[in-house]
């Protein structure tokens, strides 16, 4: 068998029962430490409930450090003064760049159906304080990482304590 590795289209959803400071602090990890490897983040989806006082903020926090475009469906243009309008292949795209697509979502349900629609099964994160609803994100979402309350960035062979690696691969055996 051929073991290969894939592009990383990784997601951060931040729930309504996010500790939003948190929240901010892990997507500015997972976007700006590296953002040219696999594991960042290139997608934000963000539960409704929270996303007028989340949006704007991280905007303004992010910006304080990198540059950031943020590409993003209708209801988060209303919210975020610099984001531009997300075309369909920007929720699926691998930018590996200073670029994020948002999405606002209903529901933790429409976020992993969001998620299991866009994901290339590498590493996806949620931020919640709310364990029922971290386990069901766990158990759902189709990744070969699923980080709780943490970066997606830490998806890396040193970190998992097997060494440098030449790859991560998201793939099924």
């Amino acid at each position: 068998p051929v073991i290969e590795t894939g592009v990383g289209n990784c997601h951060i959803y931040v729930d309504k029962y996010a500790n939003l400071d948190m929240a901010t602090q892990i997507v500015i990890n997972a976007k700006t430490q590296r953002p040219s490897v696999c594991n960042a983040a290139e997608s934000l989806v963000v539960h409704a409930d929270i996303v007028e006082e989340f949006l704007p903020n991280l905007e303004k926090a992010i910006s304080k450090i990198q540059s950031v475009e943020f590409r993003a469906d209708e209801r988060t243009l209303k919210l975020m003064e610099k984001a531009v309008p997300a075309s369909p292949e920007d929720f699926a795209a691998e930018f590996l760049d200073y670029i994020m697509s948002v999405k606002v979502v209903d529901s933790l349900d429409e976020a992993i159906n969001w998620i299991n629609t866009y994901t290339t099964s590498h590493s996806e994160a949620i931020v919640t304080q709310d364990i029922s609803r971290a386990e069901q994100f766990q158990d759902d979402v189709d990744a070969a990482a699923v980080y709780v309350n943490a970066s997606t960035r830490f998806t890396d062979g040193f970190v998992f304590g097997l060494g440098a690696e030449i790859g991560i691969s998201t793939q099924k055996m």
